[in-house]
C-alpha cells in the first residue's frame, strides 16, 4: 500500500534533511582536516579528499534546493504548487526557511567550484571550510532555533548554529579517519600518518564535544525548559532527543577509547607481529563510531519534523 502523501513528503523531508546533514559535515570537516592533519599525513598525503569534498558539496547543493521545494510543498499542500516559480519567490521572500536554503545551495556550488578548478592548497581548503562553515551555520534557520521569539532568540540560533558546526567538525573527522584505517592495511607509513592525524585532532575534539555539550544544553532549555523536563518520556521527540544523547555518549566513549587504548597501542605495534589485530580493532572501533554519528544525523532529520515540547 502506497504511503500517503503527507507521510510521502515527510518521508522525504526526512531524507533531503539527512542528506543535508551528512553532506554539510563532509563539506566542513574534511577540508578542516586537510587544513590540521596535513603535515601529519606526508608523506603519504591522499588525493582523494578532493573528490569526496565536491561530491559531498554538490550533494548538498542539490538536496538544499529539493528540501526548498519539499518544505514549500509541506507548507502548500501541494507538489505542483511548491514547483511554481512565483510560489518559491514568496518562500524566498517571505520567510526565514527559503533564504537559508538558498545561501547553503549557493555557498555549496561555490565549493564545488573552488575545489575542482585547481589544485588542492591550504587556500582552496580554507575557502572550502569557509564555505562548509556557512552551510552548517544556515541550518539553525531551517530547525527549531529559528521559531524563538524575543530575546532568547539570537541566543537559541548562535547555539544552534555552533552545535551544528561542533557535530559537523567530529562527523568529518570521523569519514577521513575511517577511510584512511581502511586504506591503511599493509602499509606501516600510512599506519604511522593514522596515528599522527589521530593524536592531533584531540585538541579540536575536544573543543567539538565541550561545544556539543553547552550548546546541547542551551537548546533543550528552549525547546524542552525545566518545566516540561518531564515531557522528554512521554513525547516522540523527547524520547528521540534522549536516544540521540545515549548515541552521543557511546561515542564520546569510543572516541576516548581511540585517543587513550587503541591509537597509542597502533602506535607501539608497528612492526609488531600484533600489529594486524590493533590495526582490526582501531578499524572496528571507528566504523562503529562513524555508523553511530550516522544515527544521530538520521535521528536529528527526525526531530525537526517534529514539535518540540516548548510548542506543545
Amino acid at each position: 500500500m502506497p504511503l500517503p502523501f503527507a507521510d510521502l513528503l515527510d518521508v522525504t523531508v526526512i531524507g533531503l534533511r539527512a542528506a543535508q546533514y551528512l553532506s554539510a559535515s563532509i563539506l566542513l570537516g574534511l577540508p578542516a582536516f586537510m587544513l590540521y592533519s596535513r603535515r601529519s599525513l606526508e608523506p603519504t598525503l591522499p588525493g582523494w579528499p578532493r573528490g569526496l569534498t565536491a561530491v559531498a558539496a554538490a550533494v548538498l547543493a542539490i538536496t538544499a534546493l529539493g528540501a526548498l521545494v519539499a518544505q514549500t510543498a509541506v507548507m502548500t499542500g501541494s507538489v505542483a504548487e511548491a514547483m511554481k516559480p512565483s510560489t518559491l519567490m514568496v518562500m524566498m521572500t517571505g520567510t526565514s526557511l527559503g533564504p537559508a536554503f538558498g545561501v547553503r545551495a549557493a555557498t555549496a556550488a561555490v565549493a564545488v567550484v573552488i575545489l575542482l578548478t585547481g589544485k588542492p592548497s591550504r587556500r582552496r581548503w580554507g575557502l572550502a571550510a569557509l564555505a562548509g562553515l556557512v552551510a552548517c551555520a544556515s541550518f539553525a534557520w531551517t530547525g527549531h532555533g529559528a521559531a524563538t521569539e524575543g530575546v532568547g532568540q539570537w541566543w537559541h540560533a548562535g547555539a544552534d548554529a555552533l552545535h551544528a558546526v561542533a557535530a559537523a567538525l567530529w562527523i568529518g573527522a570521523l569519514t577521513a579517519f575511517l577511510i584512511l584505517v581502511l586504506r591503511a592495511p599493509g602499509s606501516d607509513v600510512r599506519d604511522q600518518s593514522l596515528a599522527r592525524a589521530l593524536t592531533g585532532f584531540a585538541g579540536l575534539g575536544s573543543v567539538a564535544v565541550g561545544t556539543l555539550l553547552v550548546t546541547g544544553v542551551v537548546n533543550t532549555f528552549f525547546l524542552v525548559g525545566p518545566e516540561r523536563l518531564s515531557q522528554l518520556v512521554t513525547t516522540l521527540w523527547g524520547q528521540l532527543l534522549l536516544l540521540k544523547l545515549a548515541l552521543f555518549l557511546a561515542m564520546l566513549g569510543l572516541a576516548t577509547v581511540n585517543r587513550f587504548r587503541l591509537t597509542p597501542a597502533l602506535t607501539a605495534s608497528i612492526g609488531q607481529v600484533d600489529h594486524p589485530t590493533q590495526q582490526s580493532a582501531l578499524r572496528l572501533s571507528l566504523t562503529v563510531e562513524f555508523a553511530l554519528g550516522i544515527g544521530v544525523l538520521l535521528i536529528v532529520a527526525v526531530m525537526g519534523t517534529l514539535m518540540p515540547p516548548s510548542a506543545l
